[in-house]
């Protein structure tokens, strides 16, 4: 085997992160009383949410500080009367229910069952640990580090070494990190030495200067390399 460890990013790459976000931002919306919220304030959200998830990677903001900003500007926006810190609180744990995996994602992992795999995401530990659970992938992964755990995010090296240190890893070149975004899996990859595969399934140009070791469109062609 070239490699010994894949570390497998979680939301839009093993998971699909779109519909779990979806499923519980009605679901909260709807305990709050607002049956029209989901669907009402689901693209202002995600504009929002994704501009702090890029200051996250940056280190412009913490996690703890993301989860209820997110909501504030949301409410904010749309002068609603709602309590960010409540709401924030209750959409990861319905966001903690939704365990969808992506196409190939199971058969994927069923037949990598030799090599030692572990996620590590950009998340909240309570939330992926719930989705893992209640997923096909179960019993699948040695581990699960994440952002919220280590104290640092993709694609800062930090995480990586908390990543190689809990896994008790020494060797680099036996490493593959797998996952959807260029700007913290991949780079973050690149940047910490490891071999690097970018899952692309919506074909999307790679204009960076952060060039992957691999690239796929569906999960499973990823045997073709290990």
């Amino acid at each position: 085997m070239q490699y010994e460890v894949i570390l497998f990013d979680m939301d839009d790459t093993l998971f699909d992160f779109r519909l779990s976000e979806e499923e519980a931002f009605e679901k909260t919306f709807l305990e709050f009383g607002m049956t029209e919220g989901g669907v009402a304030y689901r693209a202002s959200y995600r504009d929002i949410s994704s501009i702090l998830w890029r200051e996250l990677e940056q280190g412009m903001i913490r996690l703890s500080e993301l989860k209820v900003e997110r909501f504030r500007r949301l409410f904010l926006k749309h002068e609603l009367e709602i309590d960010a810190k409540k709401f924030g609180n209750r959409y990861l744990e319905n966001l903690g229910k939704g365990a969808y995996l992506k196409t190939g994602a199971e058969n994927l992992c069923r037949k990598l069952s030799d090599y030692r795999l572990a996620v590590l995401s950009n998340g909240f530990h309570a939330v992926q640990d719930s989705r893992i659970k209640r997923s096909a992938l179960h019993n699948t992964f040695v581990d699960l580090i994440t952002s919220e755990s280590a104290g640092y995010q993709k694609p800062d090296s930090r995480i990586f070494d908390y990543a190689f240190s809990k896994l008790q890893i020494e060797d680099k070149d036996q490493v593959l990190i797998v996952g959807d975004s260029l700007t913290s899996d991949i780079k973050g990859g690149l940047n910490y030495g490891i071999d690097t595969c970018w899952f692309n399934p919506d074909h999307r140009k790679n204009l960076t200067d952060v060039q992957p070791t691999y690239e796929i469109q569906e999960l499973t062609d990823l045997l073709k390399f290990v």
